[in-house]
């Protein structure tokens, strides 16, 4: 099927978050909300991404069917209680190393719950800021590779029928110029089921707390950072900070 005539962006966009992003019950070991977006150039993925991944799965458990989540590898939880010692320490390294020689680009907003509440005890949703932030940025990366005439879609992990109906609508709201770029944001928002075995999304949901760390606990050994400081978006000098990571307030 020929497609070539619809105005797609060349990239496509998954979200997924760390934390929790309630100011009402702060949890002291990690006061942090981090929403973090995957941006892969849609050819590159398909041909390349999504079956390294499914070929790590079908080495690692037989088949590719788990979904991965960072929680269930750090709490040893669902497909991973059943890997001892030695094989899960391989596939989180053969995954650190896929992710490490995957091409796509990072975006990530972090926002400090604490900072955030002291500024504004009634503040706004945090993940529909931390969206509205990103979505952003992101706007910026397309106009560097000359997308921002284009239809990009970005999904999204479904949360509840309540959260993503709210999720749309202010999604919808901040495309419609209710954002500090005052244009025309030129997506489209697509909600994903947690069981579809998203590639996108599970690279999304295994980078988000890495990067979340990093920020809380910056002298602390990070293995995954090191393997994600390149991925980040960046301006001509090589800066992160203000492009590829938004650290807020």
């Amino acid at each position: 099927m020929d497609c070539t005539h619809l105005n797609f962006s060349d990239y496509i966009v998954y979200v997924d978050e760390s934390g929790d992003h309630s100011l009402q019950s702060i949890d002291a070991s990690y006061p942090l909300f981090v929403l973090t977006f995957c941006v892969f150039e849609k050819k590159y993925y398909s041909h390349v991404v999504t079956p390294s991944l499914r070929m790590l799965k079908f080495m690692a458990f037989g088949h590719d069917m788990v979904v991965l989540h960072e929680r269930d590898i750090r709490r040893k939880t669902g497909a991973f209680h059943a890997l001892n010692r030695k094989p899960r320490e391989s596939f989180l390294e053969a995954i650190t190393d896929l992710i490490a020689h995957t091409d796509f680009t990072l975006l990530s907003i972090v926002i400090d719950k604490y900072r955030l509440k002291k500024q504004d005890a009634a503040a706004a949703n945090t993940y529909h800021l931390a969206m509205q932030f990103g979505l952003e940025k992101l706007y910026h990366f397309l106009q560097s590779r000359s997308q921002q005439d284009r239809l990009t879609h970005i999904v999204f992990e479904a949360r509840g029928k309540a959260e993503d109906a709210a999720l749309e609508f202010e999604f919808q709201r901040v495309c419609n110029q209710y954002n500090s770029l005052q244009t025309q944001l030129p997506f489209k928002i697509v909600i994903a089921n947690k069981q579809t075995n998203s590639e996108g999304l599970q690279f999304a949901d295994m980078i988000a707390r890495p990067v979340g760390l990093s920020v809380l606990r910056p002298e602390q050994t990070n293995r995954a950072l090191k393997v994600l400081e390149k991925k980040f978006y960046q301006n001509s000098d090589g800066e992160k900070l203000g492009y590829g990571l938004r650290l807020y307030p």
